[in-house]
């Protein structure tokens, strides 16, 4: 049974919750300020974290920062603000994704399977991978697919776990063309209820860690009007 780790400060919103996600077989906890959700992702060590931004104390944001520092857990972030801003923000701070409400449990439920199933394959893709398959390199860029690090020119890249994912497949994949959609099937495991900013969201934080100039990128090219490939 997947243990989610539910974050919100309205508690309508966390009782209707809770109950979809029981019903449909999790094992739930609960919190309602910034605080509290930390210290009960560090003490139940949850599958996945559903997160509000607009929590009392510490808000979502600053608990994605701190909970992406420690750990790889898929964190979705919700809220009621519809600003590109703060999906921006979001993403960059390290939620694997961004739901904005009003939402359906439905909708959650589709995205929170999604995510873990994602998880599930990354997981047996690695170990079933042989040796050959543990890292991959272009030039001075290494990345130790086992040991989930990356390296540029010998300096330890710090990635977030959904950065480390997409960098990893381009560069398995190099010179092939993907479509944002065909990045959020392969790398996130779903393309029809994603935020549509999460894509070009990780390549510009990838561009920002990788580039010499993220402006005019030779790693990591966007080809206009189709998708992006891994080039160098």
């Amino acid at each position: 049974m997947a243990k989610v780790l539910l974050v919100d400060d309205e508690p309508n919103l966390l009782h209707t919750l809770r109950y979809s996600l029981r019903q449909a077989g999790y094992d739930v906890a609960t919190a309602t300020t910034g605080e509290e959700a930390l210290a009960q992702a560090r003490g139940e060590r949850p599958d996945v974290v559903v997160l509000d931004v607009m929590l009392p104390g510490l808000d979502g944001f600053e608990v994605c920062r701190r909970l992406r520092a420690e750990s790889s857990v898929p964190i979705l972030m919700l809220s009621a603000r519809t600003d590109e801003v703060d999906r921006v923000v979001g993403l960059e701070v390290g939620a694997d994704d961004y739901l904005t409400k009003p939402f359906s449990a439905r909708e959650l439920l589709a995205r929170l399977k999604a995510m873990l199933r994602r998880r599930e394959m990354l997981r047996q893709e690695l170990a079933q991978s042989p040796a050959s398959e543990a890292s991959v390199a272009s030039e001075d860029l290494e990345v130790d697919v086992r040991g989930h690090r990356a390296a540029l020119g010998g300096r330890t890249l710090a990635l977030k776990p959904k950065e480390f994912d997409l960098l990893t497949f381009l560069m398995r994949h190099r010179g092939q063309v993907f479509s944002a959609e065909q990045l959020l099937e392969r790398v996130w495991g779903y393309a029809d209820t994603s935020d549509p900013r999460t894509v070009p969201v990780h390549i510009r934080t990838l561009r920002e860690k990788l580039e010499v100039d993220p402006s005019r990128p030779r790693r990591i090219e966007t080809v206009r009007g189709v998708g992006y490939r891994f080039v160098s």
